[in-house]
């Protein structure tokens, strides 16, 4: 039923072999790539066991019925798990993306609204902090533009996952969320109590694990320093600190001047390109992959609208999947998964079906 299974199983047991290397412990770039795949291949290994144990566990209460009635009493349940494990195996085995076990890059950036927009961005940065806390990973911010109401005009934080299976890396879980996030509220600079509608723009981008992973030549590199208008002690508007870098052949600016120093700014920079760039190859390849490859979900225009935070209804509703919830106070908090685990089923099933398409 599983005819790709054996190779993997074969893989599985060679990886085994690799990780007990002492020398991989000098690369750990490698080491953290064959752990993942470790990991995603160990769910593929251990629900294939319980398949064929499931399975000989039937034929046996099957033979055994004959003689003995108590046998018979379990063939439903045997069946019904047979059934779960082979959906179960069969979603394993749907192609996954390459970057879900990678952290992530998420820039905030305030859109339509002025004001109200740039404080619903500090409200989703606070947003996906809680939803990563809950999870057990790292926020790190990269660079902030904050205004003048205590909102944010523009974020790039750092999410950062600890663990090796990629399906509960931080790629795998916040890459639907890129996209134009809507607002409905009463904005706190509203005086006579009228609902507005903002719009608050999210990028994510899943992070490079090592710099040489992503070719930069430095000859393709324009940098500009300039003065940080930001946050930063006695060095902001007096010294040269903040850094732009345009990537020449891409078209693709970074700037960053959350730090004191030019240099961590630079790195940051660096950082965040690095990102963009992986982001860039990797739609690249989507673009001529097959179907089963493609995410249905994320495959989109960033310009799109892809929810709405309707706050007077206490109401969240996704437009890609047609998810809608009522708890929307929850999931400012960080009770996302919900919602997330939609846009993987629905990007699951769109998957399944191209592959069922397949001659």
């Amino acid at each position: 039923m599983f005819p790709s299974i054996e190779g993997l199983i074969a893989e599985h047991a060679q990886l085994q072999l690799d990780l007990a290397e002492s020398s991989l412990h000098t690369d750990p770039a490698r080491a953290k790539k064959l752990n993942r795949r470790y990991a995603e291949l160990n769910a593929i290994v251990t629900t294939h066991e319980q398949l064929v144990a499931s399975s000989d566990d039937l034929a046996a209460a099957k033979e055994l019925a004959a003689d003995d009635p108590a046998f018979a009493e379990e063939i439903p349940a045997l069946e019904t798990s047979i059934a779960e494990l082979q959906e179960k195996l069969r979603r394993l085995l749907i192609p996954r993306d390459p970057d879900d076990g990678r952290d992530v890059i998420m820039e905030i950036k305030g859109g339509e609204g002025g004001e109200e927009s740039a404080l619903f961005a500090a409200d989703l940065l606070r947003m996906y902090s809680h939803y990563a806390d809950s999870r057990g990973w790292r926020v790190e911010v990269i660079d902030r533009t904050d205004s003048d109401m205590g909102g944010l005009k523009d974020v790039q934080v750092a999410i950062k996952s600890n663990s090796t299976d990629p399906a509960n890396g931080a790629w795998a879980r916040l890459k639907y969320e890129g996209g134009v996030h809507r607002v409905q509220r009463v904005p706190a600079t509203e005086t006579q109590g009228r609902i507005h509608t903002s719009t608050t723009g999210v990028l994510v981008f899943p992070e490079v694990d090592a710099p040489e992973e992503v070719e930069i030549h430095p000859n393709d590199l324009r940098i500009d320093v300039f003065r940080s208008g930001g946050p930063g002690g006695q060095s902001v508007n007096t010294t040269d600190s903040a850094v732009r870098i345009t990537h020449v052949p891409s078209g693709i600016v970074v700037s960053c001047q959350n730090e004191k120093s030019q240099i961590q700014n630079k790195e940051s920079a660096m950082r965040v390109l690095r990102a963009r760039l992986l982001a860039k190859q990797q739609e690249e390849l989507d673009a001529i992959a097959s179907d089963a490859r493609k995410s249905q979900i994320r495959g989109m225009d960033r310009s799109e609208r892809i929810r709405t935070y309707n706050f007077p209804e206490n109401r969240i509703a996704d437009h890609r999947t047609g998810f809608k919830a009522y708890n929307l106070d929850q999931v400012m908090n960080g009770a996302l998964d919900t919602m997330i685990d939609s846009c993987i089923q629905v990007d699951e099933e769109a998957r399944l079906a191209a592959l069922a398409d397949k001659p």
